[in-house]
């Protein structure tokens, strides 16, 4: 091969790669609301107590929306089992709010781990959890 078709390939090899879109690997941005009517923290109530969790969620790339949001539970260590499960359609893509209601159980000493999981288009997750002990 002469030069200049050894040139001619490399430029083009060269602006085919720098025009793929890049997919940066982001996760999700997921966190807890907070103010008076949400339980943002680990924290120790009384049983019987109503707590309220709320989440805001949004994607971090252009392409790469929310597909999935699920709620567990683990009671006392033991394994998590899925309290809220639901996939994103639409403008849930971009950006998902929700509010979680739950009543503590009146069992004293009681530990409650609740783990919120956003899960986007390539599958990467990203959660956020606190620990509500019952008094």
């Amino acid at each position: 091969m002469n030069q200049s078709v050894i040139l001619s390939l490399f430029l083009l090899s060269a602006v085919l790669f720098t025009s793929c879109e890049k997919d940066e690997g982001k996760l999700p941005d997921i966190s807890f609301k907070t103010g008076a009517a949400y339980t943002s923290a680990d924290a120790t109530l009384p049983g019987g107590t109503d707590v309220t969790i709320g989440i805001e969620a949004a994607k971090t790339e252009e392409k790469d929306v929310l597909v999935k949001f699920n709620i567990s539970r683990s009671i006392d260590g033991g394994t998590p089992a899925t309290v809220f499960d639901k996939s994103l359609t639409g403008s849930e893509g971009d950006q998902y709010d929700y509010d979680f209601t739950t009543t503590l159980d009146n069992v004293s000493g009681q530990t409650n781990e609740y783990t919120f999981t956003v899960t986007n288009r390539d599958g990467l997750i990203n959660q956020v959890s606190l620990t509500l002990t019952v008094q």
